[in-house]
C-alpha cells in the first residue's frame, strides 16, 4: 500500500470528493482515461495558461508555481470546491516539506474566468497533515467505503464500477 510520502494531490482531491473513488484509485483502478469529463478537464488544462509549466514533487504534481511562491491550479469546473482547496493546500504542504515557502494557492476556473486565492496558514498546514492521515486510513481499509447517492456520482469516471449491478 502507500505511505505518507506517496500521498499526492489526486489522493487528497478524491478524499474530499468520494472516499470510494480514493480507495479504488489507490488499488490501481483508473478508468479516468475513458471518461469524457476527464478528457474535457485535460483539454481545459492544456489550453489554459500555456506559458506556465508544471512542478513535479514525486507523488504530487502541481500545475504551476510562480516567482512569488504561489501555487496555481487550473480547474475545469465552474466553481470552487473543498476538494480543490484541499488539493492546493496539500501542494503548499509538500512544498514547505522540501524547503519552498509556498504562500498559498490560486485556483483558476477558465470557464467562468474566476480565480480564488487561498493563503497557506498554520491551520491549513495542520489540515493538510490530517488529510494525509485520513487518506492512509481510507486506502488501508480492507473493504471499499460505501457508495454515495447516485446523484453525487454524476460525471464520475468510476460510475460504471460502482453502479454496475
Amino acid at each position: 500500500m502507500i505511505g505518507a510520502e506517496d500521498v499526492g494531490g489526486v489522493h487528497v482531491k478524491y478524499l474530499y470528493h468520494c472516499r470510494r473513488q480514493l480507495w479504488l484509485y489507490a488499488r490501481g483502478v483508473r478508468p479516468e482515461s475513458l471518461s469524457a469529463t476527464v478528457q474535457m478537464g485535460e483539454a481545459v488544462h492544456e489550453t489554459s495558461y500555456t506559458r506556465s509549466s508544471s512542478v513535479d514533487l514525486g507523488a504530487a504534481k502541481l500545475d504551476h508555481l510562480d516567482g512569488a511562491a504561489w501555487v496555481h491550479e487550473v480547474k475545469s469546473s465552474s466553481k470552487s470546491s473543498r476538494a480543490d482547496e484541499a488539493q492546493a493546500m496539500h501542494y503548499c504542504y509538500r512544498l514547505h516539506a522540501v524547503g519552498v515557502a509556498a504562500r498559498g494557492g490560486i485556483l483558476h476556473y477558465p470557464k467562468t474566468r474566476r480565480t480564488k486565492r487561498l493563503p497557506y496558514t498554520a491551520q491549513a498546514a495542520e489540515r493538510a497533515e490530517a488529510d494525509i492521515t485520513e487518506v492512509l486510513d481510507v486506502v488501508s481499509a480492507d473493504v471499499s467505503p460505501p457508495l454515495l447517492t447516485r446523484s453525487a456520482c454524476r460525471g464520475c469516471s468510476y460510475t460504471d464500477y460502482c453502479w454496475n449491478e
